[in-house]
């Protein structure tokens, strides 16, 4: 890993954000990019947050937090400053077609040693690797949300990933204070295949009627020692990538993974979660309160 010290985050959503914020902790040089200016903003204004937050809670020092956020640079331009990564971490929607664009561009101004690794939760980075000439060098590199927080990054080998590829992916992600599980691909490879049967079977009780969404949340945080219920948790992560990737699993792992029609109706709703507002629960009134 002494060649990985210059870091691209494509994608400055809630997870690009996070992973942009670990790889600065991590004292990587770092580079943010998106397409939106507004977006760039936004997330630049989260980093700091999440910089604040440390210093308050005695993880950093004020000048520490300075240092980090001096580590962080924000772009548009994805062919320069893949051009300039030593290690890139793709974190934009789960849509094959938007990886496909993002990866063929990375492929054309990348060096051709750099490591190009995916955020997905879901998808193949085997089929993934195929939209590049280095598929040896293409890997999934699963962060959780919210990344500063959770310690785990999910590593999937696809089908060409080589030895060398693993083994420098563990050690940027243990360099950002992560813990990690090396496995292989499979659709939902380990964590996103368990969470979500759970988040889809408890859109199920709700539409039975089984117990209100704290109520289940409240059982389920409790009596299973989950840290966080499966509704505030979608809320969290989205309820529209939830459902992406409940299809995603539908399609290639079969009809225990069919999407419950009420998680469907309240994303036709627009109720996303804490990005649009409301999800399962409406944050616009712990707003106003």
């Amino acid at each position: 890993m002494k060649d990985v010290k210059q870091l691209l985050i494509v994608g400055s959503g809630v997870m690009g954000r996070g992973i942009a914020y670990a790889s600065a902790l991590g004292c990587f040089q770092t580079t943010v990019q998106d397409v939106s200016e507004k977006a760039l903003k936004k997330a630049q204004a989260e980093i700091e947050r999440y910089a604040a937050n440390g210093v308050s809670r005695g993880k950093m020092t004020a000048e520490e937090a300075e240092q980090l956020k001096a580590r962080i640079a924000y772009t548009r331009d994805l062919a320069e400053s893949a051009a300039a990564a030593d290690f890139v971490i793709e974190a934009v929607p789960e849509v094959i077609d938007i990886k496909r664009d993002v990866f063929e561009t990375l492929d054309a101004h990348a060096r051709p040693e750099v490591i190009l690794a995916t955020n997905t939760s879901t998808m193949s980075p085997t089929e993934i690797g195929s939209f590049t000439k280095r598929p040896e060098r293409v890997i999934a590199m699963h962060f959780f949300n919210p990344v500063p927080k959770m310690k785990l990054v999910e590593i999937i080998r696809g089908l060409e990933t080589s030895d060398d590829t693993s083994a420098v992916v563990k050690q940027v992600a243990e360099a950002m204070q992560k813990e990690t599980v090396v496995v292989n691909e499979f659709p939902g490879f380990v964590t996103s295949r368990v969470s979500a049967l759970v988040g889809n079977e408890a859109f199920h009780m709700l539409m039975e009627g089984v117990g209100t969404p704290e109520e289940i949340d409240k059982a389920i945080e409790l009596g299973l020692n989950y840290p966080m219920g499966p509704f505030k948790l979608g809320d969290l992560v989205g309820l529209d990538t939830r459902l992406n990737n409940l299809q995603y699993l539908h399609e290639t792992l079969g009809e225990r993974f069919r999407p419950s029609p009420l998680l469907v109706k309240y994303v036709k709703a627009g109720r996303l979660g804490r990005k649009t507002g409301k999800g399962v629960y409406d944050y616009t009134k712990q707003e106003e309160g």
